[in-house]
């Protein structure tokens, strides 16, 4: 007798899959956002699955700081009004979000999209590294300035790139501990921030 067939999944089953994937959505969170919009809020599904798709189809990397735009070049890499000798190494597109927010800082950024993790298979290249490399050494920039986060993760990056910048005679210099061990810049309040900018030290 021939295998019963395994039923494939509804379209519910399939929405409340889709919605586990985002962070700290836990089976029951996920089912319960389903229901909410299926049951309460129709028109705020479509409109959220119409602006996924937008952004999908629209949002890409910034070809010189790799974070976050609509346009080749993002708004903050074009502007005149930066200090092009002081680059900003930071994580997420939210990290540099959350820097600027503190009005501390008049350089310009790169967001690395990631942090080394060799257990979870990230590596230098995940990290975009050698996109990283030709920014920092393009004649321009005089210091780099690593603010990554103070996780175990965040400071393995910050040493890893901190001595490939250092050898390549660049002035690196890492956030100061303004900012919580363990702590992540996008949940740091801007004041903290902006004294970890000022306080911040030169690596080695």
């Amino acid at each position: 007798m021939p295998p019963a067939e395994r039923p494939q999944p509804t379209a519910f089953d399939t929405l409340v899959t889709a919605l586990r994937r985002l962070p700290g959505v836990g089976p029951r969170t996920a089912q319960r956002y389903a229901y909410h919009l299926l049951q309460h809020d129709r028109e705020a599904a479509e409109s959220i699955a119409s602006a996924l798709i937008a952004a999908t189809m629209r949002v890409r990397h910034c070809s010189r700081c790799n974070t976050f735009t609509e346009h080749e070049v993002c708004e903050v890499c074009l502007s005149p009004q930066r200090d092009p000798a002081l680059l900003c190494v930071v994580e997420t597109p939210a990290d540099l979000v959350t820097v600027e927010q503190t009005l501390a800082f008049g350089g310009l950024y790169f967001v690395l999209m990631g942090r080394l993790s060799p257990l979870d298979g990230i590596g230098p290249a995940e990290i975009h590294f050698e996109q990283l490399l030709a920014r920092a050494t393009d004649g321009v920039v005089s210091e780099v300035v690593l603010a990554t986060n103070f996780t175990q993760e965040g400071e393995a990056t910050a040493h890893y790139l901190g001595e490939m910048l250092r050898a390549r005679g660049l002035r690196v210099s890492r956030l100061a501990r303004g900012v919580p061990v363990g702590g992540e810049l996008e949940y740091v309040d801007a004041a903290t921030v902006a004294q970890a900018l000022r306080d911040r030290r030169t690596v080695g």
